[in-house]
């Protein structure tokens, strides 16, 4: 029987460990949009009892990253062109309250220092689903730091769905959205402290990326 290229889960609680092993296999491709989990075949695979895998898969099917059919079948999400339109709609929204909060603050040096240790990860490029560990971890101190846990809890409500649109079209233009470069202006932007030129890039930077995903997405469907 071919394993599932999952590896086997070895640190945290089983369930933890289980989760973030699948949902890095999800972020990196090895198990891609529309795959059926089975559940004899993936607890042989991480070494673990059914019983802690269906509690890792309710984890993720919390999250957004993957779905359950009629008969009770899981499977890696979809997503529509039309749906990463309106996951990055609600992202540019919830980050874009965040970034004025943030630079509405007359001393930002711990924040910022934050951000910064966050920007540096995106500069290792590692693996694909490091990479966008990486990205949603800086979008989403932007979103902690702000000061707003009801806006922090919506935006953690959505980063699974978040994280299954960045992967939507491929590795090559989810690796085109997470780069360093395309992320510093954002932090030094807050940094400055000059709210509407923060809007303006963060407005840029959702927008060319949802557009990128959805093109790339036409083409691999041609």
């Amino acid at each position: 029987m071919k394993a599932f290229p999952v590896a086997q889960a070895t640190r945290f609680t089983l369930r933890e460990s289980v989760a973030g092993h699948v949902r890095g296999a999800i972020g990196d491709g090895s198990l891609p949009a529309g795959t059926h989990l089975a559940e004899v075949e993936l607890s042989d695979s991480l070494g673990v009892s059914r019983a802690t895998l269906r509690e890792a898969l309710r984890q993720l099917q919390q999250e957004g990253l993957l779905t359950q059919d009629t008969r009770g079948r899981l499977t890696v999400r979809e997503v529509t062109a039309a749906e990463i339109d309106d996951i990055f709609e609600v992202r540019l929204n919830l980050e874009s309250l965040a970034v004025q909060r943030l630079c509405s603050r007359p001393d930002r040096t711990e924040e910022v220092a934050e951000l910064r240790r966050k920007l540096d990860r995106l500069k290792l490029e590692t693996g694909l689903a490091e990479d966008l560990d990486a990205d949603l971890d800086l979008h989403g101190a932007i979103c902690k730091l702000a000061g707003n846990e009801i806006l922090y809890s919506a935006w953690h409500s959505i980063s699974g769905l978040i994280r299954i649109t960045m992967i939507a079209a491929g590795a090559q233009p989810a690796r085109e959205n997470l780069s360093y470069e395309r992320h510093a202006p954002i932090v030094d932007l807050i940094e400055a402290g000059d709210a509407d030129a923060a809007l303006a890039y963060l407005r840029d930077h959702m927008t060319s990326a949802g557009e990128n995903l959805v093109a790339r997405m036409g083409e691999a469907a041609a």
